[in-house]
């Protein structure tokens, strides 16, 4: 192991490029250790944009067209892309706003931190089907299950914006387990979107490692503030650029990421509007 504490983050495409920069701004405002990005999909020669920072690892990605096919994949090769004992795997638009050293802390007793998602209960979790969403949501756990998927009434929807983990048998076979449930998700997409929550949530029913679940200041998402009941300092903000508080910005401004915005107003793509978020 080069260090046994360290950050992994997914970079896939350029949409995501200018988040990446301020999620590197705000992780070294409060941590020193390694930062793994899995890239794909971003020119060489943008890449002395990111390894600025002190101490950033790049590492390649699983390939693919589509971006957001490419970073589920990434996701599910946290574990071997990981070259540290304890790991915190953080979303690339995510801004911290305080460091997280208890979440490091917190991995000498639990294998796995995670938060749970706005919408928790799995029978409810209309966002993994394809369809109209008031019409499924009576059959959103008999669809899961009729295609394989190992959930019961009582399982929880995860968001996996952060993961830590540390590297034990255990959470190896979880990654394991991970990357089987997503090839099911993969080859039923007549019935469900791209995304993983559904394989993450399977993978955590059918090993279940020893979890501590964070509070939702780990994991604030502004756009379903409405949802949350929270007396705590948010300490993890998960926002795309364009809709993060100014406060939030302000945690990453500086001369070298204000001379950046003004260049990603040229030659980025406007994140907002990426294609492959439809698929």
């Amino acid at each position: 192991m080069k260090s046994p504490r360290g950050f992994i983050t997914i970079l896939t495409g350029l949409y995501s490029f200018q988040d990446c920069i301020h999620f590197l701004a705000s992780v070294r405002k409060f941590h020193q250790e390694p930062i793994i990005i899995l890239i794909d999909r971003v020119p060489i020669i943008l890449y002395p944009l990111l390894t600025a920072f002190k101490n950033v690892i790049l590492k390649p990605a699983p390939a693919h067209e589509n971006t957001v096919l490419s970073s589920r994949h990434a996701k599910i090769a946290l574990y071997e892309a990981s070259e540290f004992e304890q790991t915190i795997y953080l979303d690339s638009d995510i801004c911290l706003l305080s460091d997280i050293n208890d979440v490091f802390d917190s991995l000498q007793e639990y294998d796995f931190l995670i938060t749970e998602d706005v919408q928790p209960d799995i029978t409810k979790a209309t966002n993994l089907l394809r369809g109209n969403q008031q019409e499924l949501l009576p059959h959103v756990l008999s669809i899961l299950q009729s295609i394989g998927l190992p959930l019961q009434p009582e399982s929880i929807q995860y968001n996996s914006g952060i993961i830590a983990f540390r590297k034990t048998e255990k959470i190896k076979l979880f990654f394991d387990e991970f990357k089987q449930y997503f090839e099911i998700i993969k080859n039923n997409q007549d019935k469900l979107l791209l995304k993983d929550q559904g394989a993450f949530a399977s993978a955590i029913a059918s090993t279940k490692p020893k979890i501590k679940t964070l509070p939702p200041t780990y994991n604030y998402m502004s756009k379903w503030q409405g949802s949350y009941q929270i007396d705590t300092q948010i300490k993890v903000l998960h926002c795309t650029y364009p809709y993060r508080p100014q406060y939030a910005k302000n945690i990453t401004r500086s001369l070298y990421t204000r001379l950046f915005d003004r260049l990603a107003q040229v030659f980025l793509p406007n994140q907002v509007t990426n294609p492959w978020r439809k698929k």
